[in-house]
């Protein structure tokens, strides 16, 4: 699996963060390790630029999701083939006021929108209500899932 980086914000991030992240939730969801998947950090002008070239709204987002080969979650006996899942777009910018007004760091908010962007790449959408419904209860199992991991990785 590949998985590429590259933080163009401006905003110093731990990507290694981010990397493990992705990884566990790749393999939580069951895509093949062959996948490949970048993540991109912009500041507020870039994602703005983005935000209405592609979704024809004004102003910064805080997380675009590019899918490329239509990927979708795989299970424990057939797992996502390979293939290109597509490109994650992070404002860590807007994501440090969203932080702010929920109240948790700005590397949580992080974590929240990385996740949101890549079950989005694998065709989630919270569009109707029972689409919210199944894609935020899945964004939260993972993101728990996540921290539990890395309460493990740093135990003596």
């Amino acid at each position: 699996m590949t998985i590429e980086i590259t933080n163009e914000s401006g905003i110093d991030v731990d990507e290694t963060v981010l990397l493990r992240l992705t990884e566990n939730n790749l393999a939580e969801l069951f895509v093949s390790p062959d996948a490949d998947l970048a993540i991109l950090l912009v500041d507020e002008g870039a994602m703005e630029s983005l935000h209405v070239q592609w979704m024809d709204e004004p102003g910064p987002t805080d997380v675009l999701s590019f899918p490329m080969d239509e990927l979708r979650p795989g299970t424990e006996d057939a797992p996502t083939p390979e293939g290109l899942l597509g490109d994650i777009v992070l404002c860590p910018q807007v994501a440090e006021s969203q932080a702010q007004a929920a109240g948790h760091s700005t590397m949580d908010e992080l974590i929240l929108l990385t996740t949101h962007g890549l079950l989005h790449l694998l065709g989630f959408d919270h569009a109707e209500p029972a689409e919210e419904r199944e894609m935020f209860a899945l964004q939260r199992d993972l993101i728990a899932r996540f921290h539990a991991a890395e309460r493990r990785r740093l135990r003596p």
